[in-house]
């Protein structure tokens, strides 16, 4: 809870310089230069198209390969049987990881190619390899039943939790602004492992169908009602709790940077080794007994999902407080009102500003409310977005292409200002993150933005310009006054 006057951190990176605003908007880049939309470039191999057109053709091969041997193993019946009921936990596990990405969502391409990945390429990967060690092993030691337990304990981890944690490279190499933390590397683990569990589900509750077919079994009693309540209601979370070790393996190597390159290499190796480790011990409980099962579920796989849920709660919370960090500095400048940081470091807050936008631009046109409420939604990503480029630029120091970048992103926030601003204004003053003597006033429908305190557009700063390898901000430790 924040009372009185915004205290302003001063971040040590340089951010505006006056400027005449004519001349800031004019040096903002075309849109189709945007660098949150990379240009196209002559070579077929790196346009943006082809790589998008390959990945779905090589998902889909997959998807169509593993369908095939997945309906071969169960049969047609069990295989719609086996997907009615591995369909269940997905819509609630997508959903907890897309909350828990509520703070900057990462984009849905991101999310459904990890999806896909884990449904697709990494269960074709685990059936193939695991089948073809079981069956050499059985071959070796000529003792299948020795061979089965080596395969679930063993090898099963190993190839299967390095096949999910491809997708998490993938995007920490390729995506790499859009992957900034732990948060996101939570995110895209489980998704991946919610794909990778629904296709493994589908195999095993297709199979139990078959079995309680050819035994007669119904009911409560049978294999299948056994299998769906032992993986669906009991775990639902067990693969995306292994995957997530890896997610926050890379997430803590991009907290530190490409500066760090043992970090950027350790931590996602050590993680992988965790996600193995737990992994075989789910699939080594049998061993320990007739009740090594619950044992191993109350005792370490519970307390372990709590942790991590703490985990990401924390890091979530966390990126909150950069926005309330580094945000102020731009509200001094003239960019942001006063209370603005403090409402975008509150989900409460921002949730109100978009409902109020939505409720005082909808009379008598409800498209419009609606348009006004997603123009506030736009507003509070960008700023999301530039509240993390300055904590990138003061731990890992600004790039060569950090002017550009927070060039556009002011660019974004200044044609939104007229709508974003009071909404969030007034959404800080209604949750209480900003006290005053007086309550504020009522949201004016038209929402002026001068009538909140915000700068008139002749006097508003524009960014600095870029210090090449010199840079005075950066080098005094963040005591410097920014100018304007």
């Amino acid at each position: 809870m924040y009372q009185g006057s915004v205290q302003h951190q001063q971040p040590a990176v340089p951010v505006l310089e006056e400027q005449q605003l004519d001349e800031f908007l004019g040096a903002v880049p075309e849109r189709g230069q945007w660098r949150y939309r990379p240009r196209r470039v002559g070579m077929v191999w790196r346009s943006k198209a082809f790589r998008a057109g390959a990945v779905i053709t090589v998902l889909a091969l997959c998807g169509l390969v593993i369908l095939a041997l997945v309906r071969r193993q169960t049969g047609t019946e069990g295989f719609l049987v086996g997907l009615g009921l591995a369909v269940l936990p997905v819509p609630m596990l997508m959903a907890a990881f897309r909350w828990l990405d509520r703070v900057e969502p990462g984009p849905w391409r991101n999310l459904l190619f990890a999806f896909s990945w884990g449904a697709c390429a990494a269960a074709l990967v685990a059936i193939i390899a695991n089948s073809f060690a079981t069956r050499w092993i059985a071959t070796a030691t000529a003792d299948p039943g020795s061979a089965d337990t080596l395969g679930a304990t063993v090898v099963a981890p190993v190839v299967e939790e390095s096949a999910k944690a491809i997708a998490v490279l993938l995007i920490f190499l390729f995506r790499r602004r859009q992957f900034g933390g732990i948060v996101d590397g939570i995110v895209v683990a489980g998704f991946t492992a919610t794909g990778f569990a629904f296709t493994e589900n589908i195999l095993y509750l297709g199979n139990a169908f078959g079995e309680d077919q050819q035994l007669g079994t119904t009911g409560f009693a049978s294999v299948t009602a056994g299998t769906f309540f032992v993986r669906v209601v009991m775990s639902p979370f067990a693969h995306p709790l292994f995957t997530v070790l890896s997610g926050i393996g890379f997430g803590i190597a991009a907290l530190g940077g490409s500066r760090h390159r043992v970090r950027r290499v350790v931590l996602p190796l050590l993680g992988l080794t965790l996600a193995m480790g737990m992994h075989a011990l789910w699939n080594g409980s049998s061993a320990f007994g007739p009740y090594g099962f619950y044992a191993v579920y109350g005792a370490f796989m519970v307390p372990c999902f709590g942790l991590v849920t703490w985990l990401a709660v924390w890091s979530r919370q966390r990126e909150l407080r950069t926005l309330s960090t580094e945000l102020p500095v731009y509200a001094a400048a003239g960019w942001l009102t006063p209370a603005e940081p403090l409402a975008l470091a509150s989900m409460r807050a921002r949730g109100m500003a978009r409902d109020m936008a939505r409720h005082w631009n909808s009379h008598p046109d409800r498209a419009r409310g609606r348009a006004a409420a997603h123009t506030v939604a736009e507003y509070e990503s960008f700023a999301t977005s530039l509240a993390m480029l300055r904590r990138r630029a003061r731990h890992e120091g600004a790039g060569p292409d950090f002017a550009l970048r927070e060039q556009e992103l002011l660019h974004h926030l200044w044609h939104r200002r007229e709508t974003a601003g009071p909404a969030l204004t007034y959404a800080a003053h209604a949750t209480g993150r900003l006290r005053t003597v007086r309550p504020p006033a009522p949201l004016p429908r038209q929402f002026p933005y001068g009538a909140h305190g915000g700068p008139p557009a002749q006097h508003l700063p524009a960014p600095h310009r870029h210090y090449g390898g010199h840079n005075p901000y950066l080098e005094d430790g963040g005591r410097t006054t920014p100018p304007g």
